[in-house]
């Protein structure tokens, strides 16, 4: 396993190439898509045209042909700058091209991975009002008849839902086993029965798009099984697994992004004749908060870098995504502080970033089921 801190030539230019994107392309709307809660077109196809929506997906369907470990170095430069934008391109990465790569057979790849590494947004669809972490209470519904599925229900909290053109729906094919009835399909929009329904209007990440989406005999195609039937419940487990390693890196993201501007307001603001940085007590705190971001961050790099060396690593992306979400509200919170009365208004970066912060303890597993798989993996 490489040492968490070594990049390699091709992890160091994504993420150098990342950051200067970030800096360069999304900095100047964020403020604009985020009061007007959309993601700017120009920057979608922006995304396309960089690499940065099919990071794993193999070179001989389009895509870059990199690592999950660089997917995660992407997601953090991003979520510096956006934490919409890094969401953006963490759900297509980390959840459904991983889930797509990892799970289809030839045909779905020749269909799907050249669309998703050069066009097509994709979305998870598992979480519906009745199955939060409770994630396989399921009521959306699957009959096959013939050569097609037949889809009733809905889904809720699906992210990317108004930008994607390809949805990773789990439904069951046999409620009376339980969990084992759970499978996974691709769904595509403009399929009959199937439409996307309204926009939430969130705290945070405002122009990422958070949808419900509705099944009404909506017909899916025998050959969009992902996986197999009845296997869905080891798609979704397997892929939110790795996924939390994502949203880690996207709240060391948000973190590091709230602290570097914190000290750099610190150096400038003054009272009492001299820059508030001076004060020995706002040095102590930025110490602080210094030390608990290179913590998360080394947390979610070994986690990533476990994955990709193919060992045990669901008890360190447990730990990684619950404490790198506690840091960045924590950081978050102390930057709108530091701010002082500034950090309160949409003036300044501050107030922002601590609204991003919060999604980072619910999505994607709660801190709560963090710490319990924490837990019950330390009991094992």
């Amino acid at each position: 396993m490489k040492h968490l801190t070594h990049f390699s030539e091709d992890e160091r230019f994504l993420r150098d190439a990342a950051r200067d994107f970030a800096r360069q392309m999304i900095a100047p709307r964020v403020h604009a898509m985020d009061e007007a809660q959309k993601l700017d077109p120009d920057l979608v196809q922006a995304f396309f045209e960089q690499g940065l929506m099919g990071i794993e997906v193999p070179e001989k369907y389009d895509g870059a042909g990199g690592s999950f470990f660089m997917s995660i170095l992407a997601i953090e430069e991003i979520s510096k700058v956006d934490a919409s934008t890094g969401v953006f391109m963490d759900v297509q990465n980390t959840l459904v091209n991983n889930a797509v790569i990892r799970w289809g057979n030839p045909d779905i790849h020749a269909r799907f991975l050249p669309r998703l590494a050069n066009s097509a947004v994709g979305a998870y669809a598992l979480s519906e009002a009745g199955s939060g972490s409770d994630a396989f209470a399921l009521r959306t519904k699957a009959v096959k008849k013939g050569d097609k599925y037949i889809l009733d229900g809905s889904k809720l909290w699906i992210t990317n839902g108004n930008e994607a053109d390809l949805f990773l729906v789990f439904a069951n094919l046999n409620p009376e086993a339980g969990y084992k009835g759970i499978t996974a399909f691709v769904v595509e929009r403009g399929m009959p029965g199937f439409t996307v329904g309204k926009k939430e209007h969130k705290l945070g990440i405002r122009a990422s798009s958070t949808t419900e989406l509705l099944f009404e005999n909506c017909e899916v195609p025998v050959e969009n099984v992902l996986g197999a039937e009845g296997i869905g419940y080891k798609v979704a487990i397997e892929t939110l697994n790795e996924g939390r390693i994502g949203i880690g890196a996207q709240m060391i993201g948000i973190a590091q992004g709230a602290f570097d501007a914190a000290l750099a307001y610190s150096k400038e603001r003054r009272q009492f004749g001299k820059a508030i940085s001076e004060f020995q007590g706002m040095q102590f705190n930025l110490a602080k908060l210094a030390t608990s971001i290179e913590t998360a961050r080394l947390l979610v790099y070994q986690a990533a870098r476990l994955k990709e060396a193919g060992e045990p690593f669901l008890k360190e992306a447990a730990m990684a995504k619950y404490y790198a979400s506690d840091v960045a509200e924590q950081v978050t919170s102390a930057g709108v502080e530091i701010f002082g009365g500034y950090g309160y208004t949409t003036e300044y970066p501050a107030e922002k970033y601590y609204r991003d912060a919060k999604i980072g303890k619910i999505y994607e597993g709660t801190s709560f089921m963090q710490l319990q798989t924490i837990a019950k993996l330390l009991l094992s």
